[in-house]
């Protein structure tokens, strides 16, 4: 157990019971006004953060101050703390889907596609059906829990409540954070500004509607479960109840490996790092683990994994091939830059501050070491994959839970054993009664104390991390929001597409990119080799139109160019506006091509019958 009791209260007065309410009404409702009054319909490369409204930034400083003063008051019940952290997800997570009237991502709307094929083909495929995208039949555990709930619910489309999910994947991680850090202190100071800085460091983007967005929480949960129930002294007194907790953590963590890739390997590292520890030298849920997902990997991933292995084995141990960033992945503008630089500032600060804990408070290292354990332990990932030049940011996310942790320990004083501070009261009693009659005599505390630098330095890195939040992951929206003349674009597309027909784009961030993908083919042109994208630039319409000739009756092609293919180009060193809308210009005054449809989100083209069987 741990104590945080020199902190000094930082209000006093008959209105303590209420006033941590005020600041979060407050907040609250600045934010309700901001959502009235912003308008999304123009994003510049600052995507949401120069579109909202002032008042949403001081509703998020408001929020962000009184939770400081709030959890920091011994008296204050953790009710109040649970609350601001609830006002946080809702002013973090819930804004986009309030004001955006279309679901954000194109790997959303894609997952959303796949649902759709799992439900319109009644079972799993093979490549040989579909393509690439029978890896996520390979993976179908989140896939098929949507389509079930998609059933349950009646609805059309998981679309429905797709904007949500931010919000729900984030609430899910709350119950397995409270209890990681509840294994390691009792203060619930500590474990409420670890929650905090837990959501305001995630920018990474994972939380949205994706199998990874529940692998990582069950992740999150697996390892609650081992470090409340899995160490020497819970085996000790109570061995009759681990069948019971193997059984649960059986069940996560086959949900984890059928759902999704990535996860089980991490998961896998830090059971590891566990075992390693004297506290955690249970094998049972490494062993089961490294079962289970080698037993999955040689049935139903093995399609895939025959194919992908040899690219696996060849980036082991290339660290600097793995963090490197490829073409199209590179951020180009001051508004993409800013926002890089955003993200990076809010990793390494929580990350500074994690060591900060770790080096400051020597009583919190030796109790939480198994948690520094978790947190160190997906570093090695770095050597073994890039995993399309995400693994950087996949390595973040599965520290987070540890570094906040640490990270809120360098925020607040010093950290004390309640062992200590009972034999520190009983000796020093007489100390205390003269230093607390001094007090009385001289009015109570001095404002200096109760508001020092010991207040307002954490208060700015706290609000300075908040703040840093919203232009790190929403800072790209003007990518990944796509208005709904573009949504009945591409739906325009779909819906007149015979089967075996082909859709060419720059690139697949557009909605409903992969929809009718068991009978629709797709090239983006950005995706292909350096040479042949210049060529493209140089001769638009003939050579598309050569590479979008080989389409078979009754099949048509079409050329696509939207405004969510336009942002990703332009804001990730690709293409730039004037080269897309040569392409565009080009294809529009070429005899080969007929307009479909057209409208302020993007263009609609199908390649003439006659001059593709010509050519």
């Amino acid at each position: 157990m741990t104590d945080l009791s020199d902190l000094p209260p930082v209000w006093s007065g008959r209105g303590v019971p209420a006033w941590p309410g005020v600041p979060l009404l407050v907040a609250l409702a600045l934010w309700a006004y901001a959502m009235r009054h912003t308008d999304v319909s123009r994003l510049d490369d600052y995507g949401l953060v120069s579109a909202l409204h002032p008042a949403f930034w001081a509703g998020l400083a408001v929020l962000t101050t009184g939770f400081w003063f709030t959890v920091r008051d011994a008296r204050r019940p953790a009710a109040w703390s649970a609350a601001y952290v609830l006002g946080l997800l809702v002013m973090e997570r819930a804004t986009q889907a309030v004001l955006y009237p279309t679901p954000l991502y194109a790997w959303g709307w894609k997952h959303e596609a796949v649902i759709d094929h799992l439900l319109t083909a009644g079972g799993l495929q093979t490549a040989e059906q579909v393509g690439d995208m029978a890896v996520y039949d390979q993976w179908p555990g989140f896939f098929a829990a949507q389509a079930a709930l998609q059933r349950l619910l009646g609805v059309d489309s998981v679309a429905m409540y797709m904007a949500w999910w931010p919000l729900v994947s984030s609430l899910m991680l709350l119950l397995p954070l409270l209890l990681i850090y509840r294994t390691f202190t009792e203060d619930r100071r500590l474990i409420w500004t670890a929650v905090w800085l837990f959501y305001v460091a995630n920018w990474v983007g994972q939380d949205y509607f994706s199998p990874q967005s529940v692998a990582y929480a069950l992740h999150v949960g697996v390892l609650a479960v081992v470090l409340r129930r899995f160490g020497r002294s819970a085996v000790r007194r109570g061995r009759s109840r681990q069948a019971v907790w193997t059984v649960v953590l059986t069940v996560l963590i086959v949900t984890i490996i059928i759902s999704h890739q990535l996860t089980p390997g991490m998961l896998v590292v830090c059971l590891l790092a566990l075992c390693l520890s004297r506290r955690y030298r249970d094998w049972v849920p490494l062993v089961t683990t490294v079962v289970i997902f080698l037993a999955w990997c040689l049935t139903a991933a093995l399609p895939f994994l025959s194919a992908a292995m040899p690219d696996m084995i060849r980036s082991i141990g290339d660290v600097g091939a793995n963090v490197e960033t490829g073409y199209g992945a590179t951020p180009t503008g001051t508004g993409a830059i800013a926002t890089s630089w955003a993200a990076r500032l809010l990793s390494g600060s929580v990350l500074l501050l994690a060591a900060v804990g770790v080096l400051r408070q020597r009583v919190l290292r030796h109790r939480a070491w198994p948690l520094l354990l978790v947190a160190a332990a997906p570093l090695p990932m770095f050597a073994a994959s890039s995993y399309g030049s995400e693994m950087i940011f996949r390595v973040l996310l599965f520290m987070l839970p540890g570094a906040a942790f640490f990270a809120a320990a360098a925020l607040l004083p010093k950290v004390r054993t309640l062992a200590a501070d009972a034999a520190a009261q009983e000796a020093g009693n007489r100390q205390s009664a003269t230093r607390q009659s001094a007090t009385r005599q001289s009015g109570g505390p001095s404002k200096a104390r109760r508001w020092g630098i010991g207040t307002w330095v954490p208060l700015a890195a706290l609000l300075g991390g908040t703040l840093a939040f919203v232009p790190a992951y929403s800072g790209k929206d003007r990518i990944n929001y796509f208005p709904p003349q573009e949504v009945a674009l591409v739906r325009q597309l779909f819906e007149q597409a015979p089967d075996g027909s082909l859709v060419v784009a720059a690139n697949r961030n557009y909605p409903d990119a992969y929809a009718s993908y068991g009978s629709v083919d797709h090239y983006w042109f950005l995706d292909d080799a350096r040479s042949h994208v210049d060529e493209i630039v140089r001769h638009p319409a003939a050579t598309l139109a050569r590479d979008m000739a080989g389409v078979e009756r009754p099949g048509r092609a079409y050329f696509l160019l939207t405004q969510g293919q336009l942002a990703n180009s332009e804001m990730n060193g690709q293409l730039d506006r004037a080269q897309l809308d040569r392409i565009r210009r080009s294809v529009a005054a070429s005899p080969r091509f007929r307009l479909v449809a057209e409208n302020s989100a993007g263009s609609l083209y199908v390649l003439k019958q006659s001059e593709g069987a010509e050519r």
